[in-house]
């Protein structure tokens, strides 16, 4: 599917992560790298995509599917309140922010890859529709939808996709489940990528809790055709991520991750940290909306070096993120392939 030297995906990481050069690092090291179009609008992944062009570096470009309101003006005042004292040191109202739901430029987006098609394009918190369906296929992309259990791999299945991202609960930042009110039971990545394989005979690829090479070959093994990896390349030389985000992945005082809505209003895996602790029990489901709410703070808090008000996105392999060039990570990872 990728056209890879090895079976090893580079993971999109929203939020500034997944740079074109982290991208370009990984396919130059014979794995396959995909730009995340999440939070970006469609000028800047056009920019990304023509900065990959110029350098011949193939990739795929994940999309977050539009997902329709989940939280209502009054629930989303309380928690605007409840949380507006982690605003102030930056001098944000919090309390008074408006309530924004966008479908993330989607249907420009899908125009793009129409328009500047790449090989695969990944969807994630949902199915995409028919119509986007059929004009990215006939672009020429191939196409994969995001699963956290059977029923949605069947249901992506029946779609007509080319194959699935079998993602289990280790994996680090957004659950891409298609139900966040009505999760599947959290399912561990390898037995997730056995039965997703066994009921689509689609090509699966492996998403979630990958620390090293025993983790890549065991998923392979298990079925996967390949194996996306994330929260280890955040701390690479091109990687995007904050200072502050790197820094906590090495932290010996952030000893767990968890699920936690708090910072998004969609459940995510992330370092326990202070805010998690404070708010997780009266956080209300509602996506993009909480996240619109908090962004201004997580950004201003990263800058600021203030890990505890910050979504410290990482999947439970986190402690095995090192230094130095991407290449390295997919080299350690494939040693034993």
């Amino acid at each position: 599917m990728f056209g890879s030297g090895t079976p090893l995906v580079g993971a999109p990481l929203g939020g500034g992560a997944s740079t074109p050069a982290l991208v370009r690092a990984v396919t130059a090291a014979g794995g396959f790298g995909f730009l995340p179009a999440g939070y970006k609008t469609p000028e800047a992944v056009a920019a990304d995509l023509a900065e990959l062009d110029r350098t011949g570096t193939p990739c795929g470009v994940n999309l977050f599917v539009p997902e329709p309101p989940e939280i209502d003006e009054e629930t989303f005042r309380r928690y605007a309140r409840e949380i507006a004292a982690e605003g102030a040191p930056y001098g944000l109202d919090l309390a008074g922010a408006p309530l924004v739901h966008d479908d993330d430029h989607w249907a420009d987006k899908i125009d793009l890859l129409v328009a500047h098609p790449v090989p695969v394009v990944s969807f994630t918190f949902g199915l995409p529709d028919a119509a986007a369906v059929a004009a990215l296929r006939r672009a020429g992309s191939r196409l994969l939808v995001t699963v956290t259990s059977v029923a949605e791999a069947l249901a992506a299945r029946d779609l007509g996709v080319d194959g699935l991202v079998a993602q289990g609960t280790e994996a680090g930042g957004h659950s891409g489940t298609h139900t966040p009110r009505r999760p599947a039971p959290p399912t561990s990545t390898l037995p997730l990528v056995r039965d997703v394989a066994a009921a689509t005979d689609l090509p699966v690829v492996a998403a979630g809790g990958v620390a090293g090479p025993d983790d890549v070959r065991d998923l392979v093994a298990a079925g996967a055709t390949a194996v996306a990896v994330g929260t280890l390349l955040l701390r690479t030389d091109e990687s995007g991520a904050s200072r502050t985000h790197r820094d906590a992945l090495a932290d010996p005082a952030f000893t767990r991750t968890v699920l936690t809505r708090a910072f998004t209003g969609r459940p995510a895996r992330g370092l326990h940290n202070a805010f998690i602790d404070r708010y997780e029990a009266t956080a209300p489901l509602g996506y993009p909306e909480l996240h619109h709410l908090t962004r201004g703070m997580r950004v201003a808090a990263a800058a600021a070096g203030h890990p505890d008000r910050v979504h410290l996105w990482a999947g439970t392999g986190y402690r095995h993120a090192t230094t130095g060039p991407a290449a390295d990570v997919v080299g350690r990872l494939t040693a034993t392939l």
